[in-house]
C-alpha cells in the first residue's frame, strides 16, 4: 500500500506492491511471505483483481455485490464477488470488448460490444446469442423501460435493439457522421449522445424524436485558448435529473444546466489529452474527470481543485462506489488500480477493515517541513544580532533551536555580512577551478592494488571523452571483475613477449605517457642489431618504408607489432649468447683447475717447451694419436677393426639445449596439478564408468 498526500488529501492506493506469481506453489508463497517484508505489507482488497495485459473497462452490479472487468490478452471479461473478496468466474472471446452493460441486477445478464462488430449476449452459465451490427460500434446503452438497446458508433444511425421482440427496431437518424458516446438519464429516461462534431443531441425513446441539440465545440473554442484539436465529445454524465458533464477531445469538461444552452461551468486539464470518463460525487459536489495521465478531483462549482492522482500508465476507465471513497481505475497495466479517499467517505460494507488501517496510519507521527521558516541554534542567532527576540512571538522554540520566517533571517545574514555576496563569489570561484584540479589528478586517487595502470586507462578513458564510455564504466564497477584489480594472481605482466606484442594495439595511455623513451630504446636497438644482422635490417627496412609509403592511419599498429617483433628477437639471441659466454668462460674456469701436464726432462735431452712436445705429437702414428687424444675408438675383434664414434653438434650447442630443457621441466613440475587427493578407489571407479 502507498500513501500519498496531495492538496492535504491522503490518498491509499491499495493495488501498489509486489505480487506472487500464479504457478507458485502453496508452500513456496508461504515461504516468500515469511522472508519478503514489501509482500508482508501489501494489501490484496481483491484476490486476482488483474489482467494478463491491460484492463479496458469496470463496472460495478447494481446490487453492488459484483464487480465485472474486461482485458486482454487474451479478450476475456472476469467476475469478482466482493462478499468473498474473490473471483468468481472469467470468460474469454474471441475480439476485443469495447465496452460492455449489465442487464440484470446481478452478474447474470449482460451484453458486450466488441471491436469486429460482434455483440455478445451472456448469461449465468455463459455466452447466450452473438450478432452483428452494420457498422463498427463505439458505444451502447440499455433502456430499461422499453428493452431497447441503444448502439451508436461510426454511423449517422442509432441502433436500436429491442431484447424483448428480439429483432432490430427503425434506427434514430442522427445528423452527426459519427457517435462517440451515449448515456441515459435514470430519472426522466432521456438518451444523450455525443457527435464527433462536438455536439450533444437529445431524443425522447417514447415519442422516438429529436427533442434538443447542444453545442459544446462552440462553448470550447469560444474560451481565450488555443485548441490543438477539434473538441469532439468523448464522455458524458448525468447528475440528477437536470445536470450534464460534457468531456472533449481537447481536455475540457463543460457542466450544462439542460435547461440553458450555455454551460455553467467549464474546466480545462491543460493537458490536451480527451476526457475517458466523467462522473459525479453527490455528498461533497465533486466531480471526477479521467483522462489517459491523470484523474482530476474538483470542485462543481467554482472548479477549485480538490485532489488529484497522476498515472504511472495510461488510464482507461474509472469506476466509482456509490457514497464511499472507494474507486477503481482500468489501465494500461496488469493490475487493476484500487484507490480509498477516506476524506471522500467511508470504506464500502465489504471492505469495512480499510477504515481502521487507514485509523491507524493517521495516529502516526510524521515530521513535519516548515518551507516558510528556518531553523536557527542558539549560536547562530547570537552571531546575527537576534538574541533579543527569544521570548517573542518572531521566534518558535525547537528541541535545541528555534524556526524563524526565513524573510526576517535573510535580512539579518544581509545586514550583520554585507560583503557576503563577495566572499560566495570567491567560493564559488574557487571551487570551480578546484574541480577542474581533481578531474586532472583525479586519476591517481583512489586507484587498486593490482593493475593500477589498466584501471588508470580505463578512467582516463572516461573523463577525457565528452561522453564515457559505458563499457570502461561497466568493467570498473561490475562485481564480476572484482578480483581483476584485487587478486595479485591476475596482475599483467608487461614484461612477458604477447604483452609486448599486443601492447601497441590495445594500450593507448602507455603510448601516450611512454612515447618519448620507446623512441630511445627502439633507436638502440636498431643500431645494435645492424652490425649483427645487417641483411635482415635491410628486409625490416625495405618493410618499413613500405609501411611509410601506405597511409599511416592504417598501419600504425602493424609498424609498431612489427618493431616490438623485432626487438623480442633481438632479446632472445642476446641471451642465448649471454648463456653461450657464461657456459664457455665456466668451462674455461673448469680446465684451467685442472692439474698441468707434467714433463720429465731427462739427462742428456733439450727441453724445448710446448712446441717439442708438439713434434712429437705430430711425428707419431695415427694410431697413437688416437689414443692418445681421443677415447671413443675401440677394438672391434682382434683382426684389428676399428671403432670410431662422435658427435657433430657443438658442444656449447648442446649444452645450451640441456639447459632449456632442465628449466623447462622445472616449469611443468611447479605448473603440474599434483594427484594425492585422488585415491585408487576414486581413480578405480572413475576409469570403471568410462570403460561402461
Amino acid at each position: 500500500m502507498q500513501v500519498s498526500e496531495p492538496h492535504n488529501v491522503k490518498i491509499y492506493n491499495l493495488s501498489s506492491g509486489k505480487t506472487l506469481p500464479e504457478w507458485l506453489s502453496d508452500r513456496k508463497r508461504r515461504a516468500l511471505l515469511k522472508k519478503d517484508v514489501d509482500l508482508q505489507r501489501r494489501i490484496e482488497l481483491i484476490q486476482d483483481f488483474d489482467m494478463p495485459g491491460l484492463s479496458t473497462t469496470v463496472k460495478m452490479s447494481r446490487d453492488g455485490q459484483y464487480i465485472l472487468a474486461t482485458g486482454i490478452y487474451k479478450p476475456r471479461i472476469k467476475c469478482f464477488d466482493v462478499n468473498n473478496l474473490s473471483l468468481k468466474f472469467e470468460r474469454c472471446f474471441d475480439s476485443e470488448a469495447v465496452t460492455f452493460e449489465i442487464l440484470s441486477d446481478d452478474y447474470s445478464k449482460f451484453v458486450l460490444l466488441q471491436c469486429d462488430r460482434y455483440i455478445e449476449f451472456h448469461a449465468a452459465y455463459g455466452r447466450y446469442y452473438r450478432l452483428r451490427i452494420p457498422k463498427f460500434g463505439r458505444d451502447m446503452q440499455y433502456h430499461y423501460p422499453s428493452c431497447d438497446l441503444f448502439v451508436v458508433g461510426a454511423s449517422s444511425d442509432i441502433y436500436r435493439l429491442n431484447l424483448e421482440r428480439g429483432q432490430f427496431m427503425t434506427p434514430f437518424s442522427s445528423e452527426a457522421s459519427s457517435i462517440n458516446k451515449c448515456t441515459i438519464n435514470p430519472v426522466h429516461q432521456l438518451f444523450v449522445c455525443g457527435t464527433e462534431e462536438g455536439k450533444v443531441e437529445a431524443w425522447d425513446p417514447r415519442s422516438k424524436s429529436l427533442v434538443g441539440s447542444l453545442d459544446c465545440a462552440f462553448n470550447c473554442i469560444n474560451e481565450n485558448k488555443q485548441l490543438e484539436g477539434f473538441p469532439s465529445v468523448t464522455a458524458m454524465k448525468f447528475n440528477g435529473s437536470l445536470e450534464l458533464a460534457v468531456g472533449t477531445a481537447t481536455g475540457q469538461i463543460l457542466l450544462y444546466d439542460i435547461r440553458s444552452s450555455k454551460p455553467f461551468y467549464v474546466k480545462d486539464h491543460m493537458y490536451g489529452l480527451p476526457i475517458k470518463d466523467v462522473d459525479f460525487h453527490q455528498q461533497q459536489d465533486l466531480v471526477y474527470s479521467l483522462d489517459s495521465s491523470i484523474l482530476k478531483i474538483w470542485e462543481k462549482n467554482n472548479g477549485k481543485l480538490y485532489t488529484s492522482i497522476e498515472a504511472s500508465t495510461e488510464f482507461n476507465n474509472l469506476c466509482t462506489i456509490q457514497n464511499s471513497g472507494l474507486f477503481f481505475i482500468a489501465n494500461e497495466n496488469t493490475k487493476i488500480q484500487t484507490y480509498y479517499i477516506p476524506a471522500l467517505g467511508p470504506a464500502p460494507k465489504w471492505a469495512s477493515f480499510l477504515d481502521s488501517l487507514t485509523e491507524e496510519l493517521e495516529e502516526k507521527n510524521y515530521e513535519h517541513v516548515y518551507d516558510d521558516y528556518k531553523f536557527v541554534s542558539k549560536q547562530e542567532l547570537d552571531a546575527l544580532g537576534l538574541d533579543h527576540l527569544v521570548g517573542t512571538n518572531l521566534l518558535r522554540a525547537y528541541m535545541h533551536g528555534y524556526f524563524m520566517d526565513v524573510r526576517l533571517y535573510k535580512k539579518a545574514r544581509a545586514i550583520t555580512n554585507p560583503f557576503e555576496f563577495e566572499e560566495y563569489r570567491k567560493k564559488k570561484i574557487r571551487e570551480t577551478i578546484e574541480k577542474d584540479r581533481g578531474n586532472r589528478v583525479h586519476l591517481n586517487n583512489n586507484l587498486p592494488k593490482v593493475n593500477k595502470d589498466l584501471a588508470a586507462k580505463l578512467m582516463g578513458d572516461q573523463i577525457n571523452t565528452k561522453k564515457k564510455k559505458e563499457g570502461a564504466q561497466s568493467l570498473l564497477g561490475d562485481e564480476r571483475f572484482k578480483a581483476l584489480f584485487e587478486n595479485p594472481d591476475f596482475e599483467v605482466d608487461k614484461n612477458t613477449d604477447e604483452y609486448r606484442l599486443l601492447n601497441p594495439v590495445l594500450s593507448k595511455l602507455d603510448n601516450v605517457k611512454k612515447k618519448e623513451t620507446k623512441k630511445q630504446t627502439i633507436t638502440q636497438v636498431f643500431e645494435a642489431v645492424e652490425d649483427e644482422n645487417r641483411d635482415s635490417s635491410k628486409e625490416s627496412s625495405d618493410d618499413f618504408i613500405s609501411d611509410e609509403e601506405s597511409s599511416d592511419d592504417e598501419h600504425t599498429w602493424t609498424r609498431e607489432v612489427k618493431k616490438q617483433h623485432r626487438i623480442i628477437q633481438r632479446e632472445h639471441r642476446e641471451r642465448e649468447f649471454k648463456e653461450a659466454k657464461e657456459l664457455m668462460d665456466s668451462a674455461h674456469e673448469e680446465s684451467n683447475k685442472k692439474q698441468p701436464k707434467l714433463f720429465e726432462i731427462r739427462q742428456g735431452e733439450e727441453f724445448n717447451g710446448i712446441d717439442d712436445f708438439k713434434k712429437k705429437l705430430n711425428r707419431a702414428t695415427l694410431g697413437e694419436r688416437l689414443q692418445s687424444e681421443d677415447t671413443s675408438v675401440k677394438l672391434l675383434g682382434s683382426v684389428g677393426n676399428r671403432e670410431m664414434t662422435f658427435s657433430l653438434h657443438n658442444k656449447i650447442r648442446h649444452k645450451l639445449s640441456a639447459e632449456k630443457n632442465r628449466r623447462h621441466r622445472e616449469e611443468r613440475k611447479r605448473l603440474a596439478r599434483p594427484t594425492n587427493g585422488i585415491n585408487s578407489k576414486h581413480k578405480t571407479k572413475f576409469f570403471g564408468q568410462k570403460r561402461k
